[in-house]
Order: C-alpha cells, then sequence, then structure tokens
C-alpha cells in the first residue's frame, strides 16, 4: 500500500461503488487506504463513540463530497466542467448555453453565405447547377 499516492492528485469524491453512499470508499481510494480498513475503523468509531456523532458525520460527508466522475475527464477543461457542474447546475448549464449559442452564430453565418445571390452567382459562373 502506497500512502498518500493520489493525494492532491485528484479530487476527494464519493464512490459510485460504495455499499452505503460511497464515503467510505472515497475515502479510502483518495488516501489510497484499504477499503476494507476504512471500513472497520468507521463501524469501530460508531460503536465506540455512539451513533449520533459518527452518523452525523457520515451524512454530512455523503452531502458534502462531490460524487465521482461516470468517466474520467480527459482533460483539464471536461475536468474544471465537471467541477463546475457538480458544484452549481446554473453556471453549467450557462457554460452550455454560451457554447450553444456561438455555435448557432456560426452556422448562420455560413447559411448566410450558402443562401446569399453572390454564392449563387459563383456556383453558376464555375459550371456547377
Amino acid at each position: 500500500m502506497k500512502i498518500f499516492t493520489n493525494f492532491g492528485r485528484r479530487g476527494l469524491y464519493r464512490s459510485r461503488r460504495g455499499v452505503l453512499l460511497g464515503v467510505c470508499r472515497g475515502l479510502a481510494e483518495y488516501f489510497d487506504f484499504s477499503v476494507a480498513w476504512v471500513r472497520i475503523i468507521t463501524v469501530a468509531a460508531f460503536i465506540f463513540t455512539g451513533f449520533w456523532p459518527v452518523g452525523m458525520l457520515y451524512v454530512i460527508l455523503a452531502l458534502v463530497m462531490k460524487p465521482a466522475p461516470v468517466l474520467p475527464p480527459q482533460s483539464e477543461d471536461e475536468e474544471e466542467f465537471y467541477h463546475s457542474y457538480a458544484d452549481s447546475r446554473k453556471m453549467a448549464l450557462g457554460r452550455l448555453k454560451r457554447t450553444y449559442d456561438t455555435m448557432e452564430r456560426r452556422l448562420r453565418r455560413v447559411e448566410d453565405v450558402v443562401t446569399s445571390r453572390d454564392f449563387d452567382w459563383e456556383q453558376r459562373a464555375k459550371g456547377r447547377p
């Protein structure tokens, strides 16, 4: 076991393959520990401290930690988009709308050129129908 090899390289996420909300597996993957040991420590903490303190901490971690991406990001842009979506869906939707608007403007410019009278005359001059 290599301790702290992933520390700082990737974010702290809830695992999608976890048993109960993915908190223990997410912590184990982040700190590169065995999932079994993290679960044993969590159950021991539940038993020895009472259920409420550790239970509340577990629920808070489940709410605060973002779920792990379904596919690992291939570039910094994809990772930035995922974090913006996970943090603020409104901001991510705004980014998608701006991208869509930019693409729509570019398509309209292409359509304007193709459907203009000048384009039609240039095609006829070259002998194309």
